[in-house]
Parts: structure tokens; sequence; C-alpha cells
């Protein structure tokens, strides 16, 4: 995480102007004169962190020089003036692209995609997708593949980042504002705005670090088992693969076109099972709202705010401040996404290594590589896991892949992936605990029911017959009616 409170600062693309900052204002000390009327001093010399301090903003400029305190109120002004929703995405992507440009805790530095990179990207997703034409029934999902740097991963990105996170943070900035006793809110107007546009900044600054960490270790669009990217597009950063290859005695080639197979097979399974991207992410709505905020540790930042220490209530959302009810409902609704998740990524799992076994000698290296690396998971899931309550981890990815495997052994690469036709066709999670007894039990099959009443519908013989059954029960109740009102019949 940044070191300074809520991201101020310049961005590191920016030079430094330290050296002129030392020039200005050679008078230094508290500065309490008309040359100073605000009291903002040099560093060092009792102004900004410097003991003699006594201005409110010390504890949260101290470490700047003057220079950059343009950026810093600027960032400010920013976060103070928000009013829109309960994240401020225009922090998080200012603060992701900051993340991004400053590398990685390796040294890693973000880079443009050069030419040769893209055909190399390209080519790897054109041959995935040919050797996934004999590993499943579903047809190719990816109608362009591209290669894109962290920050373009990044601006690709936030808008399903932006649906994740906004109901756990809604329901913060509710608490914000709920944690004041209700005869102070009606005279608190404006306090409880600044409290939940400060929030909306926090919330922000995190999602953007958070983000920007994840772009320095994805390879692709799809890495956490969610559609991140723009539908159909194949998505791989060459950098990032590039490192993830760097130490596994595996031939570059091998290891981009390995990657290749897991983003096209993602892209394949969310393009042709058209409910499974709101399943996923109501799967993750529902487990949000069942989620409640600990408003005794938030009554105890408010109440405590010290201006001189405005990080208190960013360290609070550091430590957390979710917990997921425990009640029946919640426990269903962690189950369903996990399983979800499981499910996605166990399919993935076993159809890219029946792909990859007959023509990749690293095929068994790699499967395993990635199978920890999602177990593991990194430090950006874990920011993620403390922001919303959840990990995005497939906890049972070996269960759900050795239970595809197996309907594939009983039932085809048509009978296995049949079961992507209705949610309710699905293993559960307790078919993960028993995957034998799923694989032999007989399964509703709702595609020959929606073939059947596709063909009713279609046939107007048996529209026509309908009808006019119809108008034939109509008139012997008509005529019924009739003979019992005039009583002649």
């Amino acid at each position: 995480m940044s070191d300074t409170p809520f991201g101020f600062g310049l961005p590191p693309e920016e030079p430094d102007d330290g050296d002129e900052g030392k020039k200005k204002d050679p008078q230094g000390g508290g500065g309490q004169g008309p040359a100073n009327p605000f009291g903002f001093g040099t560093p060092g010399a009792g102004g900004f962190g410097g003991s003699g301090a006594d201005n409110p903003f010390a504890a949260m400029f101290g470490s700047m020089n003057p220079g950059d305190l343009g950026a810093a109120f600027q960032q400010l002004g920013q976060m103070l003036s928000y009013e829109g929703g309960p994240v401020n995405w225009d922090m998080a992507k200012q603060i992701a692209r900051q993340t991004v440009a400053q590398g990685t805790a390796q040294g890693s530095k973000d880079a443009s995609v050069g030419p040769a990179e893209r055909r190399a990207v390209e080519d790897a997703v054109r041959l995935a997708d040919l050797w996934l034409d004999d590993a499943t029934s579903l047809p190719s999902g990816a109608n362009s593949a591209l290669a894109w740097s962290r920050a373009e991963w990044v601006e690709a990105t936030l808008p399903a980042w932006r649906e994740l996170v906004d109901p756990v943070a809604e329901r913060v900035g509710n608490a914000m504002g709920d944690v004041l006793p209700e005869e102070m809110q009606a005279m608190a107007g404006p306090l409880i705005g600044m409290m939940r546009s400060m929030g909306g900044a926090m919330f922000g600054t995190q999602i953007g670090q958070a983000v920007g960490v994840l772009a320095g270790e994805v390879v692709g669009s799809s890495d956490i088992g969610l559609p991140l990217g723009p539908a159909g597009k194949a998505a791989l950063l060459p950098l990032n693969i590039e490192t993830f290859g760097k130490d596994l005695g595996v031939p570059q080639e091998e290891v981009r076109l390995y990657l290749a197979l897991r983003e096209a097979a993602h892209q394949r399974l969310f393009a042709h099972v058209p409910w499974l991207r709101s399943h996923l992410f109501g799967a993750v709505d529902g487990y949000a709202r069942g989620i409640k905020v600990d408003t005794g540790k938030l009554e105890d930042v408010v109440g405590q705010f010290d201006p001189q220490n405005p990080e208190q209530l960013q360290e609070a959302l550091q430590q957390g401040m979710f917990q997921p009810e425990d009640t029946p409902e919640q426990k269903a609704a962690l189950a369903r996404l996990e399983t979800a998740l499981a499910l996605v990524e166990g399919w993935v799992d076993a159809v890219v290594h029946a792909a990859a076994k007959p023509r990749l000698s690293s095929a068994d290296a790699l499967r395993e590589t990635l199978r920890r690396r999602r177990a593991s998971g990194g430090p950006a899931e874990q920011t993620f896991a403390t922001l919303i309550g959840l990990e995005l981890r497939p906890r049972r990815l070996r269960d759900a892949s050795r239970l595809w495997a197996s309907l594939t052994d009983a039932r085809g690469v048509d009978g296995r992936d049949a079961l992507w036709a209705h949610p309710d066709m699905l293993p559960t999670a307790t078919d993960l605990d028993d995957p034998d007894g799923f694989v032999h039990r007989e399964q509703i099959d709702f595609s020959e029911l929606d073939k059947m009443l596709g063909e009713a519908a279609d046939r107007p013989d048996l529209r026509k017959k309908d009808a006019g059954e119809d108008a034939d029960a109509a008139d012997e109740d008509g005529k019924g009616d009739e003979g019992k009102g005039d009583g002649t019949e």
C-alpha cells in the first residue's frame, strides 16, 4: 500500500522538484509572519513535519516539498468534492495507473507492446483455438486477440471491478452516515456528505492500488475466473507472461501458447453460456448483500477522527470492517459462489489439459504451476479479500477438474459440455464431494424440453388447432349462458 494517505503525491512519472523547493521560502521556521500566513514552512525547519509545527495539516503533508502541494491539494479537493457513487472510480483509475507506473515489487516496469509481441499473441490465440476444437464442443468465442500492457489491462477491466465492488462499498458509505446519532444527522448533513465523499475516495484509493498491483501479476483478461475484459476479446499481457515463465525452465513459446489456451477456453465458455456472466456476478452480489459492516469499529474511528491523522479511516479499511453474517442464507451464498468459480476454473483446467497434453511436453508442469498460483493467490487478491470480504479463488479447483474429466470419460465431450445449457444442470458443492455419484446419475435434459417447446411454437397446424378448440369451447360456454339467461332453452 502507498505510504502517503489517500494516495496523495505526484504521479511517479513526473519529475521531483525537491531541489527547487529547497530554494523557496528562505525564512523557514513556522512561518507565522506575513510571508507565510498559513503556517506552512519548509520540511525539517519547524514547518510541515518539524517539531514546531502546529497546523492541522502537518501530519498530512509533512514529507512533502512545497512544489508538491499543488498536486496534493488537487487530490484533496477531488476527494472532498466527489458526489458520485460509493467508490470514486476516477481516483481509482488514477491510483491504479500510478501504481502500474511505479512497477512491481520485483522491479519490472510497464512497457508498450510492440508489433512483434502483438503478432506472437495473435498467432498463439489462433493456434490455441484450433487445438480447443478437439477438446470442447463449444465453438470459438474470441473475435480478436489483443496484446495488452498493464496500463491497458487497467483501463479495460475497471468496468467489471466496478460491478464487483460497488455493492459492498455502498453498504460502507451508508454505514458511515448511520454511525452518527439520529438527533445529529439532521444537523450534520454536510458532515455526512463529506464522510461519504471521503469513504468513496478511500475505497477508490484502495481499489486503485489493488488493481494496479494485480495488473503486474495477471497474464490475461480472465485470470481470476471472471470475465473482466470486453466480450469476445482474448487478451494476453506479454510482459507478465515473460515474467511468469522466467524461472520455469520452459520455452517462452510454450508458456505463451498454454496461457493462450486458457484465455481462449474462458472466452468460449463465457461467449456460449449466455447466463454464466450474470450468474457469477449475481453470486458475488448475493454474497456481498449478506456482509455487515462492523459499525462498532467504524464508530470508534469516526469518534476519534483526528485531522492530523487522516489515514485512520484508511487503516480501518485495510484492517477490514466486514463480517459475513453467520446465517444459513449467507453460507449458501458463499457456497454458490465458491462452487461457481470452481466449476468455471475446473472446466477450463480439464479442457486445456486435454488440448495441451498430446502437444506440449511441458503441459503437466504448467498445469501444476497455475493450479498452485491460483490456490495461493497474490497480495492484490488478499487486498480484495480485506476490502470486500471475499477471496476470488476457486478453493475446490482440483475437485471440479476431476469431476469434469470423469464426465468426459463417461459421457464424452458433448455430454460434458451439455451441462452448461442450464444452471440447474451443473454440479453442486455436494456433487464435488461425490463426483462418481454425479457422473452416473441421470440428468434432466433441459435442452430437449426447450427443443420440444420450440418445435410446438413453430408448428402452425398446432397453433390453429389450439385456437379452434378455444373458439369451440367459447361458443359452447356462450350458448349455455344464453340459455340460462332467458329460460327458453
